[in-house]
């Protein structure tokens, strides 16, 4: 081992052998296992466990450097001081006036020069400490479950515990930084940094000279990322007084902070308040770097070369001279270095410099960081847990290990350098490691469970609201592996559920980090994702729709997490299936026939007394369970209050339909609340359904024919608001409140509008999709313009206009080319779809929801929506034949069999005339014609063959007379459907 610079200590230390050129050779057959310099303070162990430090005697560095520049010597004299503790030292590291000891059992003791006592910490005790890192006056530990103490002064943010906390005295949890997996801690005069595994790097503290790398000279008094050292690689990092250098794994070096002595190495003694490369080793792979108080050294492995720069005046950069040199020079080692020999390590602090060699005189530096779970530490658990003594070492083990988010979060990052990319959209994880060891420990269940018991017990209690970054948030995706094999047991279901809990415990910010991880998360983890939390709801849920319970307090959780796991479904790139979402232990359930089982009817109406909780989560249901739950919630709050006038009257001439509705709109604003019941003008009947129905069907026609505002697509047929409508129209709104209207009281209003206008209505953008939908050519040009292989500008003379207006400010003037292209289409996309439509829509929207005036219509999706809207038109005619119930007839009565094959042998046009006749309406309800009610009457009359078949379409009941044969059958009911269009007329 090699120094060279201040060299004063050593001498007084009786450490050093002069070896000319300022070099000095430490301690000759002595093996050193560590070395710290701060200032005038000098603290070494030797690999017997002893520690001396060694102070220059009773005089500052200040007055030391005063005399030399005077032209004296350094001062000789110095204090020595021989540390010996009972249990044997493993590592150090010094201050400007003390020495923080850690020994092999994990005990951390301090020595102050003041007091010349070496102090235990006990609130350390127990603790394992991986590293230790000493300020000038301050210090900071690592312990190997990813913990960090801080102690000592406190005047620049140094502690990181806030700005109003006190130096303390005694070492302080710093929990900022809690769950973030780190690989190492440093520290230099007030300031201090910590790495973790894939290169994120935090700092704080004193910020005077830009030594944190932040952009600005403020003061930090809690950990801040530096984020644009972000998917650096950062590998290590060294502080000076007040400069930092950092290290990458592909051997670049950034510096930052003061560069008053040319210590950044960029040929200049400006201050850099950010990272900047030294481009003065470009080119060469730097494989260590270590700073000194104003120095840096930088070692060049391939060549064996260490470079330094910075302060020279005690001959500290090894180049001969005393002076400052502010770009990398090689430092001229002394013959004496062998070229065979390699160098192990260098090292730097206070005015001093080491380099140790690979000759035996130093043994080697092992890797110092926090515990993460590997196949060794596995399957040492699985050889021991069988032996009662060994068993409750591994049982501390494992408490240890799974207490720790910061191991956790370490233990399965990607092998390959991948990881070091780790942000918002990539976890750095490999999950097929966590799910394989997770495996592993399921071989043996009582280390598994015991697992399960910890996670719950310590690990999930211990994460906060907060997370300092992306590596903290890591535990919430690897977690649901274990769920996963827990469940294989029969177990875990309570830990999911303290999982969810977990998971909605996180603040906003930090719950939007975790969603774009999910967004990102590979197909197969994402559903695993989805499926944890999917079946501990569906288990809670199942409970409830069998016996008489209320699980909602815990299924809130679980159900809770998956809405966010929905949400975020439609913006992945692979995306789950809706029905992947959907428990099908409540289709199954409303599909019963409650009123057959007495106990069944008890559970339904439990069940249903907290039906508010169900509608939090519609994506839960199927369409089927939507519609059965919509029909539910509008009759009980129409049930809630009953009004002194419990419906609204509506009479309107058949060829009126649409002005006299408008009318009775404008005049008498009605209680949308209120179930509608129609009559037609000079037409008898009572109103059960049917009239309203018919209603809605002859409304659609005159809106489709007659509403000026509205316009059908010439490409698609489809209609959409008219862009060119007056503004002072109410015709949108009151377009609205039908449509509303039309929903709200189980009718399907026929007019065909695209999937852009229910989405609109639930909040979501429309898409190019949907531009396509309703306007395939327009749709098919734009898409056309995404694809061209060539320069959009000179092929299709774009720019950013549309219909004459200007999508942005000076549109006409900007092109359209290849790297502008998607936001010419998502701005036309906008115009087009909502800008030109602005109040039309917002009109529209705000009459849907007077006439639907319950919001229970959100529940639905944009396609669900819309076929409440206006059904469905999937005809299967032989569907009709098998729903259909007798009265004084059966299914093998001749006149049955004949009216079957007349139907079934109609035109497809003429069987649609059926629909009408019968249910006054083409549309159907989700399931089609199966989900029609068909009761079919036969009527004994002796002048049968006069008579026409007559529809009772409140009641879906057709009463056929006895026809003597087929072809007066057929002639009658042909003439029925084609021109009976009065209700009480035949």
């Amino acid at each position: 081992m090699f120094c060279w610079g201040g060299l004063s200590s050593l001498d007084c230390a009786g450490v050093g052998l002069g070896f000319g050129d300022g070099f000095k050779h430490i301690l000759g057959s002595k093996r050193l296992s560590e070395l710290s310099v701060k200032r005038s303070l000098l603290a070494f162990l030797t690999a017997d466990g002893k520690v001396t430090v060694v102070l220059l005697n009773g005089q500052s560095e200040g007055q030391n450097n005063r005399q030399m520049s005077r032209g004296g010597k350094a001062p000789s004299r110095c204090k020595r001081f021989n540390i010996t503790l009972e249990e044997k030292i493993h590592s150090l590291n010094s201050g400007k006036h003390h020495v923080v000891l850690v020994t092999q059992a994990g005990m951390v003791w301090e020595w102050s020069e003041q007091s010349n006592i070496t102090r235990p910490f006990r609130s350390l005790t127990n603790k394992q400490i991986a590293q230790v890192a000493c300020g000038d006056d301050h210090s900071v530990v690592l312990t190997k479950d990813g913990q960090l103490f801080t102690w000592g002064q406190n005047s620049s943010g140094q502690l990181g515990l806030g700005k109003d906390k006190l130096s303390s005295l005694s070492p302080q949890p710093l929990k900022t930084l809690g769950g973030i997996p780190l690989a190492q801690i440093s520290a230099g005069g007030d300031h201090s940094f910590a790495l973790s595994l894939s290169g994120a790097v935090f700092g704080w503290g004193r910020n005077s000279a830009g030594q944190l790398g932040l952009g600005d000279r403020e003061d930090r008094y809690v950990p801040v990322c530096v984020k644009s050292l972000n998917q650096k690689k950062t590998v290590f990092i060294s502080c000076g007084e007040d400069h930092t250098a950092v290290q990458t794994k592909g051997g670049l070096l950034f510096t930052f902070g003061s560069g008053c002595y040319g210590q950044l190495g960029h040929n200049s003694l400006r201050d850099e308040h950010r990272p900047r490369l030294l481009g003065g080793l470009w080119g060469l792979k730097v494989s260590q770097i270590a700073c000194g108080r104003h120095h840096t050294l930088a070692l060049v492995g391939s060549s064996k070369t260490i470079y330094s720069f910075g302060c020279g005046e005690q001959g500290q950069l090894g180049n001969g001279q005393g002076t400052n040199q502010s770009v990398p020079l090689p430092v001229h080692l002394p013959p004496e270095c062998s070229p065979n020999q390699t160098v192990e390590k260098i090292m730097a602090g206070g005015n001093l410099s080491v380099a140790c060699f690979q000759d035996g005189e130093i043994s080697a530096d092992s890797y110092r960081g926090m515990s993460v779970l590997d196949d060794g530490i596995i399957d040492r658990w699985i050889l021991d847990c069988e032996n009662a003594k060994a068993w409750n070492k591994v049982k501390s083990e494992i408490k240890k290990m799974f207490s720790s988010a910061s191991c956790i979060n370490g233990s399965f990052i990607d092998k390959s350098d991948k990881h070091y990319k780790t942000s918002e959209k990539y976890s750095g994880l490999d999950l097929s490691l966590a799910r394989l060891a997770f495996e592993k420990l399921a071989q043996k269940q009582k280390i598994l469970l015991k697992v399960e018991n910890v996670v719950r017990q310590n690990l999930l209690r211990s994460l906060g609201s907060t997370a300092p970054g992306v590596e903290a948030l890591r535990v919430y995706l690897i977690l649901p592996e274990l769920v996963t094999v827990l469940n294989k047991q029969q177990h875990g279901r309570e830990l999911a559920v303290d999982l969810a809990s977990a998971i909605l415990r996180l603040d906003q910010e930090s719950l939007s980090v975790l969603r774009r991880l999910w967004t990102t998360l590979p197909y197969y983890y994402y559903r695993t994702l989805v499926k944890v939390f999917h079946s501990v709801s569906a288990h809670f849920i199942s409970q409830m729709t069998t016996k008489i319970c209320n699980r909602w307090d815990e299924a809130s959780f679980p159900l809770k997490v998956l809405h966010k796991l929905h949400d975020i479904n439609s913006r992945r790139t692979t995306r789950l299936m809706d029905d992947y979402f959907y428990i099908k232990e409540l289709s199954e359930f409303f599909d019963l026939d409650p009123f057959f089982d007495q106990q069944k009817f008890s559970v339904l109406l439990n069940f249903m007394k907290n039906v508010d909780s169900l509608c939090r989560y519609p994506f839960i249901l199927d369409l089927r369970s939507k519609c059965f739950l919509f029909r539910f919630l509008l009759e009980r709050q129409k049930n809630v209050a009953p009004p002194l006038v419990c419906e609204n009257s509506l009479c309107v001439r058949r060829d009126m339909v649409l002005a006299d509705t408008l009318t009775y709109l404008r005049t008498t604003p009605p209680d949308f609340s209120l179930p509608l019941k129609v009559n037609f003008f000079l037409e008898d009947g009572f109103d059960a359904g049917g009239l309203c129905t018919e209603f809605f069907t002859l409304l659609s026609q005159d809106i489709r024919k007659a509403s000026s505002v509205i316009r059908a697509s010439k490409d698609s047929g489809l209609f959409w608001f008219s862009a060119d409508t007056s503004g002072s129209s109410d015709e949108f709104y009151y377009l609205g409140v039908i449509c509303g209207m039309a929903i709200y009281n189980h009718c399907y209003l026929n007019i065909g509008f695209p999937l852009a206008l229910f989405k609109k209505l639930l909040h979501l953008s429309p898409t190019l999709s949907d531009l396509e939908e309703l306007s395939p050519v327009e749709g098919r040009s734009l898409r056309n313009v995404l694809m061209e292989d060539e320069e959009v500008e000179e092929i299709l003379y774009l720019d950013f206009t549309v219909q004459g207006k200007e999508l942005i400010p000076n549109g006409r003037q900007i092109p359209v080319t290849k790297v502008n292209r998607q936001k010419y289409v998502d701005l036309y996309v906008d115009y087009f779809l909502n800008k030109s439509v602005e109040y039309q829509f917002e009109e529209f929207a705000r009459g849907f929801s007077c006439g639907n005036c319950f919001n229970f219509w959100r529940m639905f999706l944009p396609e669900e929506l819309r076929l409440q809207l206006y059904g469905t038109s999937k005809y299967e005619w032989e569907e009709l034949q098998r729903i259909a119930t007798y009265e004084h007839c059966g299914p093998l009565d001749e006149l049955i069999q004949n009216f079957w094959t007349v139907f079934l042998e109609l035109s497809e046009e003429h069987k649609k005339r059926f629909l009408i006749f019968m249910y006054a309406t083409v549309r159907l309800p989700l399931g089609g014609l199966s989900q029609l009610h068909l009761k079919i009457v036969k009527c004994d009359y002796e002048d049968a063959d006069e008579r026409f078949p007559v529809a009772q379409t409140c009641s879906s009941t057709l009463h056929l007379p006895n026809y003597s044969n087929i072809q007066i059958l057929g002639e009658r009911l042909i003439h029925a459907i084609t021109y009976c269009e009065v209700f009480g007329m035949v």
